[in-house]
């Protein structure tokens, strides 16, 4: 595949670069900072000499005056390192240091020294749709994703396979996040049914045959090994009673994909429903973290039955999305966003669907959503 142009611009200051495993992030850092010093945990031998010796960094960097940039890959793998990286901040001034890491669980857990505020914190994502341009494909997205080491693959389902099977090997048994890691595999299955839906640990507890505060437990796993994420509800200035659970998303349409079971009972619109609007989410992720802007994501749901997929909150937008797996759109299907518009007339309506050409019903444009995607640029919005 010919080199794909990502988005994310390099900042000049010092900042850790966090994303899951495959999303890039080192292939990234190598095109933008072709002269750094890189120090890669994931070999054996720097791993060895920075775990022995964490002030070996300082050696380097002082031995090393003409380089102006070091790079830290998977520092969550010896976060003493960061009390060696902060003294350096403080002492070469001229010097820009940039940590990447695909993992938050060490970090939080041991407490360590995130360079007192000095560097700013930047979220790497799979592949944008518009990233991809003419080579995007929804039905592939939908099936394998768009995390770069599956969508280069010359098997992409394999490859996704062999991918689940890293993190439950390397990111959870080989730093001891769980003990049963049998039990944690049956509830990465048991949770993808949660996906795109309103989280509920009791029902994934009873059917993992596990506690409450377990199931807790492994999805703050997942939460900080990047695979997953809770989206809040949206409740300002509410007029109508609110759901205040949140939803749950995993980071990627293929992953969810493989850890969803399926078989003759499960309808495939069913999943591919929740696979499109999790393909639309993480690319709504990536935007906003690519962007200048600053804007916030949201559902909106009320007791009363009226849901909107996302609500896109901030200083420039207000934005109700709502994300429909069909290739027609009926009046019906805009209910939600009416009665969204009606609560928060300052709003803009969205929806997304399968089918081919845009439509404007009752003042609420209907968009196909593989074009809207492919629109999708940082600091740009498609309308």
């Amino acid at each position: 595949m010919n080199l794909i142009t990502r988005f994310l611009h390099p900042p000049d200051d010092h900042f850790f670069l966090f994303g899951p495993r495959g999303t890039g992030k080192s292939t990234w850092l190598r095109e933008n900072y072709e002269n750094a010093y890189f120090f890669d945990l994931l070999d054996d031998e720097t791993f060895r000499k920075c775990l022995a010796y964490p002030e070996y960094i300082k050696s380097i960097v002082k031995a090393n005056p003409d380089i102006q940039q070091f790079i830290i890959d998977e520092v969550q793998k010896i976060p003493k390192l960061l009390d060696s990286v902060h003294q350096l901040v403080e002492q070469e001034k001229s010097t820009q240091f940039i940590l990447t890491g695909s993992s938050a669980r060490k970090l939080k857990r041991e407490s360590v020294n995130l360079l007192g505020g000095r560097a700013l914190l930047i979220h790497f994502h799979p592949y944008m749709a518009a990233e991809l341009e003419q080579r995007f494909d929804l039905e592939s997205a939908l099936q394998y994703g768009l995390i770069p080491l599956i969508v280069e693959a010359k098997n992409p389902q394999k490859k996704l396979e062999a991918y689940i099977a890293l993190y439950l090997k390397e990111e959870v048994q080989h730093e001891g996040l769980v003990r049963n890691l049998s039990a944690f595999s049956r509830f990465m299955e048991k949770i993808s049914f949660s996906h795109a839906s309103i989280l509920n640990q009791t029902n994934i507890a009873r059917e993992c045959q596990v506690s409450s505060k377990l199931v807790a437990d492994y999805i703050s796993i997942l939460e900080d090994l990047l695979l997953a994420y809770k989206l809040p509800a949206f409740t300002k200035r509410a007029k109508r009673e609110p759901i205040l659970h949140p939803k749950f998303y995993l980071f990627d349409a293929g992953v969810f994909n493989v850890l969803r079971p399926k078989g003759p009972l499960d309808r495939v619109e069913e999943i591919n429903g929740a696979a499109l609007e999790g393909l639309v989410l993480q690319n709504l992720r990536a935007w906003r973290d690519y962007s200048e802007e600053q804007a916030d994501i949201y559902f909106w749901r009320t007791r009363g039955g009226s849901e909107v997929d996302f609500i896109l909150y901030g200083s420039k937008r207000f934005i109700a999305i709502e994300v429909k797996n069909a290739s027609t759109v009926y009046r019906k299907d805009l209910k939600s966003l009416k009665a969204f518009r009606e609560d928060y007339p300052e709003s803009s309506s969205l929806l997304l669907y399968r089918g081919k050409e845009k439509l404007l019903i009752d003042d609420i444009i209907c968009w196909p959503v593989e074009e809207f995607l492919v629109n999708l640029f940082p600091n740009k919005w498609p309308l």
